[in-house]
């Protein structure tokens, strides 16, 4: 698989053949998993329901036991009643979700090898070279316009370059990353990855 290579005035340079782990694949099973692991963690799971021993009403039993002609009941705490406890509610402890260390890399590359392959993935030639925000902001605007994307950028820095990330952090609906961090979730949410070419050592 080819991705397209630009410079930072948005200029197309050749392509670059990437490493053989990107290639197209098929795998919605293992992207929707990553999603919902990842989504998990942004919920803080505090929501809780009280049981029959914690609602404020009588535990003495309704009637008496037999001879009633009605079904047999102890307090009104029980969930069958209005007003009673709730069973199998949750708790306020949350379940963490983990994924594997294979799959988030194989989840990762097949993310972005369907960003590459719908040309909403670009590799970044100069972004060391940038010093000023309003140098990055005009960079996001130019590769903006070859990819026809207005919304959420992604830009991926390579991890020597990780002094640039001021640089992005005041611009609207840009996110940077360093490579190291990188996970499936965040390309899927952004339409357009940034990639520095540092990453692949161009």
């Amino acid at each position: 698989m080819k991705a397209k290579v630009y410079t930072l005035k948005g200029e197309s340079k050749t392509d670059f053949t990437l490493p053989k782990e990107y290639k197209k694949v098929s795998a919605v099973s293992l992207l929707t998993q990553v999603v919902r692991v990842y989504e998990d963690r942004t919920h803080f799971g505090l929501s809780r329901v009280k049981t029959r021993s914690e609602v404020n009403i009588s535990k003495k039993k309704i009637y008496k036991q037999k001879g009633t002609g009605g079904a047999r009941h102890g307090a009104k705490s029980a969930h069958i009643f209005v007003g009673g406890g709730v069973v199998h509610g949750p708790t306020g402890m949350k379940r963490n979700l983990y994924l594997p260390i294979k799959m988030k890399k194989k989840a990762l590359t097949i993310a972005l090898s369907d960003k590459f392959e719908n040309k909403k993935a670009i590799i970044v030639e100069g972004l060391a070279k940038i010093e000023k925000t309003s140098q990055a902001s005009r960079a996001i605007i130019a590769l903006r316009k070859i990819s026809e994307v207005k919304s959420k950028v992604l830009v991926v820095i390579a991890n020597e370059n990780a002094k640039i990330f001021r640089f992005f952090k005041n611009i609207k609906n840009v996110e940077t990353i360093k490579f190291a961090d990188l996970n499936a979730f965040l390309v899927l949410k952004k339409s357009l990855v940034l990639i520095d070419s540092k990453v692949f050592k161009i």
